[in-house]
């Protein structure tokens, strides 16, 4: 690891750490331990720790990665095909609002109680915020650069791969950046549910024992993943260069 990265890490578990601190000191309440208390429950779990680490981080990179694949093609598609967008963005507008987790017990009838209808719920929540920001960030190109594309006869990958995956770049970084928020928040439902290995059963399940250190843990590590999560999608955005 660089040492930008590593030092933005330390800054912000340090500065959680200190807050931490002073809200387990204001409160003074045993259902919020000491960071000193949880860190030590981590090394004691730390093996199973990972295991829950390593199950969430999964669960939540495929889920974005089918929303990338998806999600992307079917938003240019609607920038691009008029009658697309016409007929298929007020179902897209009536689908985001609903609480899709209220659905896991459907996904869990069609397809089984194990990864494959969580993975597919995290997908289903963040696959329409990522066609909509890609939809809305190809409409924001000028109309004047397809003309442009067009007077040198561009073949239509030639404009999706020189003018519309430039222009949405920025667009498509922040849906992700948006989503993986999304994805860690909608984790923890998911997870409660016939599962031995996730971040989110090894808060309730710590909650229902009332062990509050090692729930802590969970709450710690969730941050910890998110800040990796996005920590890589700052890193790909910075360092990813055309090809020509």
């Amino acid at each position: 690891m660089k040492i930008k990265p590593l030092l933005s890490f330390i800054i912000g578990l340090f500065s959680f750490l200190i807050l931490w601190t002073l809200l387990y000191f204001f409160v003074q309440n045993h259902s919020i331990p000491s960071p000193l208390l949880t860190l030590q429950k981590a090394w004691e779990i730390k093996d199973s720790l990972l295991l829950h680490t390593g199950a969430s981080f999964l669960r939540i990179g495929i889920a974005l990665s089918l929303s990338l694949v998806i999600g992307v093609p079917i938003g240019i598609l609607f920038s691009r095909i008029s009658w697309l967008n016409t007929f298929f963005s007020p179902l897209l507008y009536f689908l985001y609002p609903l609480p899709k987790v209220a659905f896991l017990p459907v996904f869990m009838i069609f397809f089984g109680l194990g990864n494959t209808s969580k993975i597919l719920l995290i997908f289903a929540i963040i696959s329409i915020q990522v066609i909509v920001s890609i939809r809305d960030g190809v409409n924001a190109i000028p109309k004047n650069y397809y003309r442009l594309m067009a007077n040198y006869d561009s073949t239509s990958w030639q404009t999706i791969r020189y003018l519309i995956f430039p222009a949405i770049k920025k667009t498509l970084f922040a849906s992700l950046r948006v989503s993986v928020g999304i994805a860690l928040a909608s984790l923890f439902f998911a997870e409660n549910y016939n599962t031995t290995y996730g971040l989110g059963y090894l808060i309730l399940s710590a909650w229902a024992k009332m062990d509050y250190a090692e729930m802590f843990v969970g709450i710690l590590m969730i941050g910890i993943l998110g800040f990796v999560l996005f920590s890589g999608l700052d890193y790909v955005e910075q360092h990813r260069k055309p090809r020509g």
